[in-house]
């Protein structure tokens, strides 16, 4: 498609392998945010922009061309949107960390794009501070969500309804589980969470499929978001 955009000479991935750069992937259908992007991503030397697109097709294509590390995605897009686009990716690519860059702030958003697979979630309105922070996190494993997104939409879009709901379900995790969830929500593969709490990896899987299932949770990010509006872990 005409906006997915080689930024780089052939063999340009071999050299970022040796430099250790992060591969980075925007797709936006206004030039101007992806101008801005573009200046936060470039005032990096350790991340680099490989590609950029102005619809969801366009994304999943340059995701087969330059893997990625992480790909910057909005979510009203032409012909196949952001929605549309995460999903595909993660069915393709699962490696590829998915942060949603959106105006879109409701709750039906929000969840959809995290049952999506999206790996973080932040404003457009944020400041180029919070995009590096957000980035950051993204690429190291962790889930971001914008703290702009109140306690309120997090409730909503977790299908938790009232307080009283969520703590019963919050009630019927094990004291194991809660420690595996924050493990979880930190961003820290199930070797780890094995390794410090002295517990086979079966057994940390055994501990993340229980709290998927008790939740009605189902993927770290959604597990991320509970925990995070558990107090958990904060930003």
């Amino acid at each position: 498609g005409r906006a997915v955009q080689a930024r780089r000479c052939p063999g340009a991935r071999t050299r970022d392998r040796a430099m250790k750069k992060l591969r980075i992937i925007i797709a936006d259908d206004h030039s101007m945010i992806r101008q801005g992007v573009r200046g936060v991503i470039e005032s990096r030397p350790d991340w680099k922009l490989c590609g950029e697109a102005d619809n969801g097709r366009d994304a999943v294509q340059a995701v087969g061309l330059w893997t990625p590390h992480l790909v910057l995605m909005d979510l009203s897009m032409p012909g196949m949107n952001g929605i549309e686009a995460i999903m595909d990716i993660k069915r393709r690519y699962p490696e590829t960390r998915v942060l949603v860059l959106t105006i879109h702030k409701t709750d039906e958003y929000i969840h959809e794009s995290l049952r999506a697979g999206a790996d973080g979630y932040i404003l457009k309105d944020a400041t180029h501070d919070e995009l590096r922070v957000a980035v950051r996190s993204v690429l190291s494993g962790k889930t971001y969500l914008s703290p702009d997104i109140s306690s309120k939409v997090i409730n909503g879009y977790l299908g938790t309804g009232s307080s009283d709901v969520g703590g019963s379900q919050w009630d019927t995790l094990t004291h194991r589980e809660r420690e595996v969830l924050k493990l979880v929500a930190e961003g820290h593969p199930n070797k780890y969470i094995a390794d410090y709490y002295c517990l086979s990896v079966k057994t940390v899987e055994k501990h993340r499929s229980n709290l998927m299932k008790k939740l009605d949770l189902h993927n770290a990010s959604m597990l991320t978001a509970y925990a995070i509006e558990k107090g958990l872990l904060a930003y």
